[in-house]
């Protein structure tokens, strides 16, 4: 025993040696010839160095096993170890203070979109889409502070996203959802609703790792989407359910379309006498103007994406 434990030692230094260039073949004794050949009986390797094999007896020794009670030293990676900062740059207690403002406005959304779920369980529809209406607010203002204030970081996009999908991605379905019983059959609205779920999720995704296009969305954006279906519930628009149910399906469809849709930044370029006319319809009647405004923005998408092709 005390031997092999010898010739396993050996070996071992042996292997290590190779492997890290600190050990030379002169510092470590070579095994007595009657214990090596031993170990080349045990495991048949007498039969491996054959030259017919074109094995060398280098090569054989490498795969001798060795003794398990010293693995091999593993360099620990000192960068995977460290903490990554959630906000880069600077961390004096101003920008620290900015940081917990704008992440407080995208954590005012979150907890706005719980409530509007809690009200539409209740049958309080109204007040849960203009709880979705803040959210909007909200999502709106935790971005524009961040690029006011520069803190804007990659742990505020991922907590930004999480909370559209929970306030637009599941309370507006359920507000809709809420507000659609009665009038339609509950499983038309649970598909409805359903889908924009799904697309929701799908389009908060493809924007995360999708190319930024500073001109056009990619689809209509979630917030867009949300906006759109909690001032249908604010406002009470005078549709059948089925046309409804159906505006709902092709919204979520609209989500993760391809067509570009412009930006509120090229919208308010527009030329003024634009923006008087719908403060004018409005007026006269808001939830006409309000329907009449939405489909044209959805319509604007397959209309751009046509002339995109034919300057193409």
């Amino acid at each position: 025993m005390r031997r092999s434990s010898t010739f396993a030692r050996q070996v071992l230094l042996v292997r290590v040696g190779r492997r890290d260039g600190d050990l030379h073949a002169t510092d470590v004794a070579p095994p007595e010839r009657r214990y090596a050949d031993r170990q080349r009986r045990r495991y048949g390797l007498d039969r491996l160095s054959r030259p017919t094999l074109g094995v060398g007896r280098a090569e054989i020794e490498a795969v001798m096993p060795i003794s398990p009670a010293m693995p091999p030293m593993a360099h620990a990676d000192e960068a995977s170890s460290r903490s990554i900062p959630l906000l880069p740059g600077e961390r004096t207690i101003a920008r620290r203070m900015k940081f917990g403002l704008v992440n407080a406005c995208t954590l005012a959304s979150l907890m706005l979109g719980m409530l509007a779920i809690f009200l539409a369980m209740q049958g309080e529809v109204r007040i849960a889409a203009l709880c979705l209406i803040a959210c909007v607010g909200f999502d709106g203002l935790d971005g524009a502070l961040a690029r006011r204030l520069g803190v804007a970081s990659p742990f505020g996009a991922q907590m930004d996203s999480l909370a559209d999908m929970c306030s637009f991605g599941l309370a507006a379905p359920v507000v809709v959802y809420a507000s659609l019983a009665g009038s339609v059959s509950t499983a038309a609205a649970a598909v409805a609703c359903a889908l924009v779920a799904a697309c929701a999720a799908i389009r908060l995704a493809r924007f995360n790792v999708s190319p930024k296009d500073g001109r056009f969305f990619c689809g209509v954006p979630t917030t867009m989407a949300a906006a759109v279906l909690a001032v249908t519930v604010a406002i009470g628009l005078p549709v059948p359910g089925a046309v409804l149910v159906a505006g709902v399906a092709l919204l979520a469809f609209a989500m993760v379309s391809s067509f570009p849709y412009a930006k509120l930044a090229r919208l308010v370029k527009l030329p003024p006498w634009l923006w008087l006319a719908p403060v004018i319809g409005a007026l006269v009647d808001i939830r006409l103007t309000f329907a009449l405004i939405v489909v044209g923005y959805l319509v604007s998408g397959p209309v751009l994406w046509l002339r995109q092709r034919r300057t193409a």
